[in-house]
């Protein structure tokens, strides 16, 4: 099946500077006193300890991930993921207002390095080194924020002189894995529905803990933007993925979350449509 035509493929890299560092005279001094092993008595430390602006800048990294996860299916086990391209230039949109986002982060927590520094020293005291530190320039560098798009491969796409029936074979073999990587795409796309109804089913699953439960605007944007994402997911326009896309916009239809929080039998009713649609496909 050729999706060259409907998907892309997109690599997302974010490196963030993970300011963590091995204290090797600190640890040195705990295998003298405590006689433990090396591995047992290491001591690491974080150089930015007392700060918050880097953690804040890998909580955005960690985010952004998360982001692209849900927007794409897997492709690779690690590396490019699949984007349909129905959703590309508004993915290519977010994704440039993010990245720009990330690097004034980076910029900010660059700029003011040498006091992040001097904070650092005061929350460290004896085990801070001078010497650990890298320049601020240097701390530039590991921030990274890239996106590779690359068209996805076609088994006809040889350029190597090979005799006819070996060339037949490697065809054949690539049509196979493409054809594998993309059923395990579309197995990613039943999965992210088939979290979504069964945390949904849960939550309105009635117990003692009912006056404790926390109810979220997110409870019914999650599920309507989801189904919005499968319709553009569903790359090789599998009619059931669809009809069970339908099936739960179709019940959030008019839903709201304060109805939904107040009244005992508007969340049975979801939870009896929501467990109709679990039983009514082979997840």
């Amino acid at each position: 099946m050729s999706i060259s035509s409907s998907a892309v493929l997109a690599k997302l890299t974010i490196n963030v500077w993970t300011a963590n560092k091995l204290d090797k005279k600190a640890t040195d001094a705990v295998i003298t006193t405590n006689g433990a092993t090396e591995k047992a008595a290491q001591v690491h430390k974080n150089l930015m300890a007392g700060t918050h602006l880097r953690k804040d800048i890998a909580d955005y990294a960690a985010e952004c991930r998360n982001w692209h996860y849900g927007w794409t299916l897997g492709w690779e086990d690690r590396g490019s993921r699949l984007l349909p391209t129905s959703l590309f230039l508004d993915y290519k949109t977010q994704l440039n207002v993010r990245r720009a986002t990330f690097y004034d982060m980076a910029n900010k927590f660059c700029d003011n390095y040498d006091g992040h520094v001097q904070i650092a020293r005061n929350y460290l005291g004896a085990l801070f080194n001078p010497d650990d530190y890298p320049t601020a320039d240097e701390v530039r560098n590991k921030f990274a924020f890239q996106l590779v798009f690359n068209p996805v491969p076609e088994s006809g796409h040889f350029l190597l002189d090979i005799p006819a029936q070996e060339l037949e074979e490697t065809k054949r073999s690539c049509e196979q894995e493409i054809e594998s990587r993309l059923n395990t795409a579309m197995r990613g796309a039943w999965d992210k529905l088939h979290t979504m109804l069964v945390g949904m089913s849960d939550k309105l699953t009635e117990s003692d803990e009912d006056t404790k439960r926390r109810w979220h605007d997110s409870f019914v944007t999650n599920a309507r933007e989801m189904c919005r994402m499968l319709s553009h997911l569903n790359i090789t326009k599998d009619p059931e993925l669809e009809k069970a896309r339908r099936a739960l916009e179709q019940v959030m239809v008019g839903a709201d979350i304060e109805v939904i929080k107040e009244s005992e039998a508007v969340r049975q009713n979801m939870k009896s449509k929501v467990d109709s649609i679990l039983k009514q496909f082979e997840w």
